[in-house]
C-alpha cells in the first residue's frame, strides 16, 4: 500500500512542478538555516570526554586575602603552586594532574628549518591516562619523570610530521631553549572540543604541539601563558612563581564514583581548615567540586550569540513551516474532486489522510536534501569566519540524521492540518461537481 500512496504522491506533485517547488524551497531553506546553526551549538557544546566526563572534577580553593572579600563568591579558578602540589602529593583522587600553559623555543635538528616557538603543556604524569589521549608512537612519563624533573618530552603528531616526517621519533633529541630532551611519545590527532582542561589558553585552542614535566619546566623557566591572578605582596615574578601569593595552575582530578567525590571534596575542606590554622588561607573555608561538564557552564564555554542564533533560526523554520502549511492546504482543497472520487469508491477516510502524509514526506524528503545542501554551504561560509571555533563546524553522522529527521518529521506535522481538512470534504457533494 506505501507503494502504492508513493506513486500517487509522486504523480501529484509532477502535476504542480511550481506549486512543489514553492514547498520544497520553503523547507530547504528552514532547514539549512536551523540545521547550520544547530551544528556549530552542537559542536560548542558537546561534551570533550564521552563515557568520562563524569569521572573528570575540576577542585576549587580560595586561598586569597580578606581584601575585598564577598560572601558566597566563587572561589579562583586557578590554583597556587603550593595548593597544587601538595592536592598532587595527597593523590587522594584515582588519578591527578596539575598543569599550565606556555611556549617553547624549538630548535630543529635539520639546517633547513629556523627555530620557532610551539604551544606547549607543562604537566603532571597522569595527565595522558586521565584524558585519554591517543598515542601514535612511545608513551607518556612516569612519576619518577616528574620527581626527577627529567628532560623528556612528548610531542603531537604535527609537530613529529614537521621535524621527523611522521616516523617513530621516540628515543630521539630535541632541544628546546638550548636543552636536549628525550622523545619518548608522540600523540595520534587528538583535539577535544572544548579545550576544557585549560579554558585560559582560549575554549576552542588547538592542541599543544610539546607536552613537558611540570617540574622541569620550571626548573627551566620555560615561558609561561595563560592567566595570573595575585594578592597581597605578589606581582606574578615568573622567577619565583612557586612562591607567590597567585593562581596560576589548573588542577584536575579523577574520582570513580559518588562516594569519592564526597570523601574528594571533605578532603578539601579539611586542607583548606588545616591551611587556614597555618595562616595561609585567610577567608573562611569556601570549597567547590564542579564536574567537567558543570565546569563547561560555569565559564559559558558556547558562546551566546550562536545560542541566541540557532533560537533565530528555529523561528525562521517555523514561519517556514507555517507557510508550507498554508501551500499545502492549497495544494489538498484543490484535488477536493479526485480525492471525493476516491471515497466515492470506497477509500476511508483513513486511507485518503495515509495518501496525503505520504505525499507530504516525499516534500519533507525533497526539503532534507535541498536544507542538507544550504547546511553544507552555511558551514562552509562559518569556517570562514575568524572565530577560534569556525574550523570545527563540520556535520558529523549524528547531525546527517538529524537534517533528515528533522526535515521529514516537521513536514508531517505541517502536513497533519491540510490532510485532515481535506479528508472532511463531503464525497457526494463533489460528484454532483464533476
Amino acid at each position: 500500500m506505501f507503494s502504492y500512496y508513493l506513486d500517487l504522491a509522486l504523480r501529484s506533485l509532477r502535476r504542480n512542478r511550481a506549486l512543489t517547488a514553492l514547498m520544497v524551497l520553503a523547507i530547504a531553506l528552514g532547514i539549512g538555516a536551523s540545521m547550520t546553526t544547530l551544528t556549530v551549538l552542537h559542536v560548542l557544546s558537546g561534551d570533550p570526554m564521552p563515557g568520562s566526563s563524569g569521572t573528570l572534577f575540576y577542585p576549587q580553593l580560595d586561598p586569597r586575602d580578606m581584601d575585598s572579600y564577598q560572601e558566597g563568591k566563587e572561589p579562583p579558578r586557578q590554583v597556587t603552586w603550593i595548593d597544587g602540589m601538595n592536592l598532587l602529593h595527597a593523590k587522594r583522587g584515582d588519578r591527578q594532574a596539575l598543569m599550565t600553559g606556555g611556549a617553547v623555543p624549538v630548535q630543529p635538528a635539520q639546517s633547513s628549518l629556523d627555530p620557532f616557538y610551539s604551544d606547549a603543556r607543562y604537566t603532571s604524569s597522569d595527565f595522558f591516562a586521565m584524558f585519554q589521549t591517543p598515542f601514535k608512537y612511545g608513551r607518556g612519563w612516569s612519576e619518577a619523570d616528574d620527581d626527577a624533573r627529567a628532560r623528556v618530552v612528548v610531542i603531537s603528531r604535527t609537530l613529529n610530521d614537521k621535524l621527523f616526517g611522521g616516523k617513530d621519533s621516540t628515543g630521539q633529541t630535541l632541544r628546546m631553549k638550548d636543552t636536549p630532551f628525550r622523545v619518548i611519545g608522540v600523540l595520534d590527532s587528538w583535539r577535544p572540543s572544548p579545550h576544557f582542561y585549560d579554558l585560559n589558553m582560549d575554549d576552542y585552542a588547538n592542541t599543544e604541539e610539546v607536552f613537558v614535566p611540570l617540574t622541569t619546566s620550571r626548573d627551566l623557566r620555560f615561558d609561561h601563558n595563560g592567566s595570573t591572578d595575585c594578592w597581597g605582596t605578589g606581582g606574578g615574578d615568573e622567577e619565583h612563581a612557586e612562591t607567590q601569593p597567585c593562581v596560576w595552575l589548573q588542577f584536575w582530578v579523577q574520582l570513580g564514583d559518588a562516594g569519592k567525590v564526597a570523601a574528594y571534596k571533605e578532603y578539601l575542606t579539611h586542607y583548606s581548615q588545616e591551611q587556614k590554622q597555618l595562616g595561609r588561607f585567610l577567608r573562611p573555608v569556601n570549597v567547590r567540586l564542579p564536574g567537567l561538564m558543570e565546569w563547561l557552564d560555569i565559564n559559558k564555554v558556547v558562546p551566546g550569540d550562536v545560542r541566541l542564533q540557532t533560537w533565530l533560526a528555529f523561528g525562521f523554520l517555523l514561519v517556514c513551516l507555517v507557510n508550507t502549511v498554508g501551500l499545502m492546504l492549497a495544494k489538498f482543497l484543490r484535488r477536493a474532486g479526485e480525492l471525493g472520487v476516491r471515497r466515492a469508491l470506497g477509500a476511508s477516510k483513513r486511507e485518503v489522510f495515509a495518501q496525503l502524509l505520504v505525499e507530504s514526506g516525499v516534500i519533507g524528503l525533497a526539503g532534507g536534501i535541498g536544507g542538507l545542501l544550504l547546511a553544507m554551504i552555511g558551514l562552509w561560509l562559518v569556517r570562514r569566519e575568524p572565530s577560534e571555533y569556525a574550523a570545527l563546524a563540520h556535520l558529523d553522522v549524528s547531525m546527517l540524521l538529524t537534517t533528515f529527521l528533522l526535515a521529514i518529521g516537521s513536514t508531517l506535522l505541517a502536513g497533519l492540518l491540510p490532510a485532515w481538512r481535506a479528508c472532511q470534504i463531503t464525497p457526494a457533494l463533489q460528484l454532483k461537481s464533476q
